[in-house]
């Protein structure tokens, strides 16, 4: 296996990916609403085949195959462990059509021109070369091909993280992503996204935004107890000391208790949908 983003190889089919797989449902339910716009926007129909960009445990994938009843879904991830998640998954729901490669979308050999739809539901973010990245994706999409894209907008239009950041900071001074690199946020900015789409051979580029809330959980309480746990919570406090970490994880508790709501912890959010078509 041919690979080119080494960094995030070495998070998502590691520790990341572990924790990821081990709560799959977890995670794809706090998204739900994102994952829904974006099968909609993607128009998926029964004939088409279709290329899961950073498909993780495969519930996008999965809903796709079934979506293209006549066609196929491959799903293609760095995570061994997400991986093994998905094929369990497929089986499972009796879903024939999808299948599932470990690779890095970057560099993979994908079959010249034999799909009609690429999808990515947050899986899209962090290529260290993104034209690279989506021209060699371009290249296995049918001249006329379709590009569906969910991505976050800028970090402060996202209170889901910095709920996270504001409890966790004690003081400091937190840095912010760099725009160019390989983060969540990377395709923030509407003009690098229609540059590098248009570079790697795509056309009819649109951005639409997308602000849908993620669902932390049925109550403040059962928020904690998994948010608690992620990697994002284990990065901000890791140069604590256990005082602070323990005064961090109280304001965390506080903060999914403010965001609690009737319909559980709803924590706003802002995405890209993003559109285009292979030339």
């Amino acid at each position: 296996m041919e690979i080119a983003n080494v960094e995030a190889a070495e998070a998502w089919d590691g520790h990341e990916g572990e924790h990821w797989a081990e709560h799959a449902e977890r995670y794809e339910h706090s998204s739900w609403r994102h994952r829904a716009r974006l099968l909609q926007a993607s128009g998926i129909s029964p004939t088409d085949h279709v290329i899961d960009i950073g498909c993780g445990s495969g519930r996008a994938t999965i809903e796709a195959a079934e979506l293209a009843s006549d066609g196929s879904a491959l799903g293609i991830d760095l995570s061994s462990q997400m991986l093994a998640k998905a094929v369990q998954r497929a089986v499972e729901s009796g879903v024939a059509n999808a299948a599932f490669v470990q690779g890095d979308a970057q560099v993979h050999s994908f079959e010249p021109t034999a799909a009609d739809v690429a999808i990515s539901h947050y899986g899209a973010m962090f290529f260290g070369d993104p034209v690279a990245a989506f021209t060699n994706i371009a290249g296995g999409l049918r001249p006329g091909g379709r590009l569906a894209l969910m991505a976050w907008r800028e970090l402060e239009r996202n209170d889901w993280i910095m709920l996270f950041r504001k409890a966790l900071a004690l003081g400091r001074e937190l840095p912010s992503p760099p725009p160019n690199a390989p983060t969540p946020f990377s395709m923030a900015d509407p003009d690098r996204v229609r540059t590098r789409l248009s570079a790697a051979g795509y056309r009819d580029v649109d951005l639409q935004p997308v602000d849908e809330p993620v669902e932390a959980g049925d109550d403040a309480d059962h928020a904690y107890a998994f948010f608690s746990t992620v990697g994002i919570v284990n990065g901000l406090l890791h140069d604590l000391d256990d005082a602070q970490r323990a005064e961090g994880l109280e304001n965390l508790r506080t903060a999914f208790k403010e965001a609690e709501t009737a319909d559980g912890v709803l924590l706003s959010s802002s995405s890209w949908l993003i559109t285009a078509i292979r030339t």
